[in-house]
């Protein structure tokens, strides 16, 4: 039976995390370049962790079926593309 999966999903272009942390709410993310490169970032209601490196790579893990990492992913995603459409 699986219980956790871990997916590494891509965005394809660099990220900030700095400019990631504020927009995806500092309660819910933790970013420490000089303890971990990767943004942390726990969304609500969901029992996922997600890793954003500043490369555009993510890591989602703690995902119980390939569903819920594919749910936390477009919603990361969502998020992520209208910072990156701002100008």
């Amino acid at each position: 039976m699986v219980q956790n999966l871990v997916c590494t999903p891509e965005l394809g272009e660099s990220l900030d995390p700095n400019a990631l942390a504020i927009v995806l709410r500092l309660e819910n993310t933790e970013y420490e370049p000089e303890q971990f490169p990767a943004l942390i970032c726990r969304p609500s209601g969901a029992d996922s962790v997600v890793l954003l490196f500043a490369s555009g790579r993510i890591v989602i893990t703690g995902s119980p079926d390939l569903d819920t990492a594919e749910e936390t992913f477009a919603a990361l995603q969502d998020e992520v593309t209208d910072l990156l459409t701002v100008d």
